[in-house]
């Protein structure tokens, strides 16, 4: 005995560094002195697409695009021998062309200027948290001011529109037309004051198991038989997708919002549109929901894809925003409801948009009964 314990090894069951590195949810990857990808985790084979074993018999270039600011990262770092960081750095994956915004931390690995360990960091989820609760605080506001105009607007409406009917029996023709004018905008200012009272609705909605593919194919049907005629549906889903928490008809408003959102994005000419209905199993995002301290995870993902034309920059932030719309005839509505329903699921809705891929993506909470079980989804 030297009067200290010696180790000649790790614990009996203590995890492996392998294992710890691939418990991590972020991608980590270890880039060689020639800039070949030695190892990576299993979130970097998700993040990327790729099994471990064909990234490791590539480049780093192979998987990231050409000039990135991450391969001057890693030669930065072997010049230094230190490690570095850089923000809201702009990864487009070549496969897929997701576009995509990281925090990246790299670092040597040992002293000598050897291989360098890559961790990425995805914005996309903390952005999302933040802008879902700039949609909550702007669907709040909503309430009072759909209250408000209910009560302050359509009375005088009524007013209005009766005296212009009044008028229109003995005006002349082209009197008519004004007084036509006159009760088609009340009509139309009360359609857009009705819709603003939806935001005002704070009864208790009940929800229960929803099969969500259910929801889709009848959307699929309502569209397929009136506005998305023209289009082509595509589908595609995951068969064990387990239910999900929701109110069955408020879920149909939202993707039927968010289907003919897309069929009008294609617009009506177009011979070509297609509108992809996708669904998949999500882990890693948690979230409060509202009225309750309880964190619930949001594991369903249903997407809606169109071909369009995409959203443009300068929309986006705002653009589940009231009265923000790029259609002539729109009052902006639509989607802000459908940022008050998701959120009222305590659910996220978020935008990814891109010319011809412009994707609305929905993550909602799981359903399952008490005492933990799935429970049994509503058709």
């Amino acid at each position: 005995m030297t009067g200290q314990d010696e180790f000649d090894g790790p614990p009996i069951g203590a995890p492996t560094s392998e294992a710890v590195i691939n418990a991590l949810p972020l991608p980590v990857l270890t880039i060689g002195v020639d800039d070949r990808i030695l190892h990576v985790n299993h979130a970097a084979e998700t993040f990327f697409d790729h099994s471990a074993r064909l990234m490791q018999r590539r480049r780093l270039t192979d998987i990231i695009p050409f000039a990135s600011p991450i391969s001057a990262l890693v030669a930065e770092v072997r010049r230094r021998r230190a490690s570095v960081s850089e923000y809201g750095v702009e990864l487009v994956q070549p496969r897929s062309g997701q576009e995509r915004s990281v925090d990246v931390f790299a670092t040597p690995l040992g002293d000598e200027a050897g291989p360098v360990v890559l961790m990425l960091q995805e914005r996309t989820i903390a952005d999302k948290m933040t802008r879902q609760l700039t949609h909550r605080g702007a669907a709040r506001s909503m309430v009072a001011l759909g209250a408000m105009l209910a009560h302050e607007i359509k009375n005088p409406l009524a007013g209005i529109r009766g005296a212009a009917q009044l008028l229109e029996q003995v005006a002349t023709d082209d009197d008519r037309l004004l007084t036509r004018l006159i009760c088609d905008e009340s009509d139309r200012i009360v359609r857009i004051v009705e819709r603003m009272e939806l935001f005002g609705d704070e009864r208790p909605v009940e929800h229960t198991a929803v099969n969500v593919h259910g929801v889709l194919d009848q959307v699929k049907r309502s569209a397929q038989s009136g506005f998305a005629r023209h289009i082509r549906f595509v589908e595609t889903y995951d068969p064990s997708l387990p239910p999900v928490r929701a109110n069955r008809d408020q879920l149909i408003q939202v993707i039927l919002n968010l289907v003919k959102n897309a069929a009008e994005a294609i617009g009506a000419d177009t011979v070509d549109g297609e509108i992809t209905l996708s669904t998949a199993f999500r882990t890693g995002l948690r979230l409060q929901i509202p009225g309750s301290r309880e964190r619930v995870s949001l594991p369903i993902e249903v997407a809606v894809r169109d071909n369009g034309p995409g959203v443009t920059a300068d929309l986006l932030p705002d653009l589940f925003d009231p009265f923000v719309t790029t259609k002539v005839q729109g009052s902006g509505l639509g989607l802000a409801l459908v940022a008050k329903i998701v959120g009222d699921h305590g659910g996220i809705v978020e935008c990814d948009p891109a010319p011809r891929r412009t994707t609305f993506r929905l993550l909602l909470p799981m359903s399952s009964a008490r005492d933990g079980r799935e429970s049994s989804a509503e058709l």
